[in-house]
């Protein structure tokens, strides 16, 4: 079986292939990525692949956050390209939770804990958190918790 990484190297190599600059260039930043990874901290290293997992989400959500800079910022060609590169990382991202899914989640949680009012955030968030790490993005989950607890 292939590793996560080993598969990008695959797709970085067929993309060069095709001629098709944008992937190709995502993926080979998002190597990069998961190279400077490897070798932080006191000794190199090789990266399981849910340590890969955690580099690719970083990246796409770089590219989240730099889209919605350029759209303030005017420039919607540069976001879109942001966007567009967003896109190919999320190929290789589990799919995320909907909406209906993750307040599920943080409904049971809430019952489970007990919880009642902001100041139980942190430990709903707690029980949440372990469920939908890597399917939801941090803010969303804070921001359900929060409808739930206040709702």
């Amino acid at each position: 079986m292939t590793t996560l990484k080993e598969q990008l190297q695959e797709d970085l190599t067929a993309a060069i292939r095709n001629r098709d600059e944008l992937r190709s260039s995502t993926i080979r930043l998002t190597l990069a990525a998961v190279t400077s990874e490897e070798v932080a901290g006191t000794e190199k290293r090789e990266l399981a692949d849910d340590e890969v997992l955690k580099v690719l989400a970083r990246e796409a959500k770089k590219r989240r956050e730099a889209a919605a800079a350029f759209d303030t910022a005017g420039r919607t060609d540069q976001a879109a390209r942001e966007r567009a590169e967003g896109e190919v990382l999320a190929e290789y991202l589990p799919k995320q939770l909907s909406d209906e899914e993750l307040a599920a989640i943080v409904a049971a949680a809430v019952a489970e804990s007990g919880a009642t009012g902001p100041q139980a955030m942190g430990a709903v968030m707690k029980l949440v958190k372990p469920k939908v790490d890597g399917l939801a993005e941090g803010g969303r989950v804070a921001a359900a918790v929060k409808a739930a607890l206040s709702g």
